[in-house]
């Protein structure tokens, strides 16, 4: 038996070192589309907005894009490959 590698995952990843390795630099308009549904559906269960909303409220839809627009959301992307490769990566280090 071989012994179990140890992870260390930090909680707040160095985008300053950070490379992409799998998909294209930026956030897919399948990953946008998925991120803001989501996000919409806790606004609208009750979940707090991590911008200030100014002005009127327009609803949970427009609130996760413009936190989406901010980099207010703490959220990382799994992209993964065919072979079982995977890779987490903060939505602060993909180019909206």
């Amino acid at each position: 038996m071989s012994p179990a590698k140890t992870v260390k995952k930090s909680k707040s990843p160095s985008i300053a070192g950070f490379a992409i390795k799998i998909g294209p630099p930026k956030l897919t308009r399948f990953e946008r589309a998925r991120i803001v549904g989501a996000r919409s559906l806790q606004l609208a269960m009750g979940a707090p907005a991590f911008i200030p909303i100014e002005g009127s409220y327009r609803g949970p839809i427009q609130t996760a894009m413009l936190e989406l627009e901010a980099d207010a959301l703490p959220i990382s992307i799994r992209r993964s490959l065919p072979n079982g490769t995977t890779q987490d990566i903060p939505i602060k280090a993909l180019a909206n």
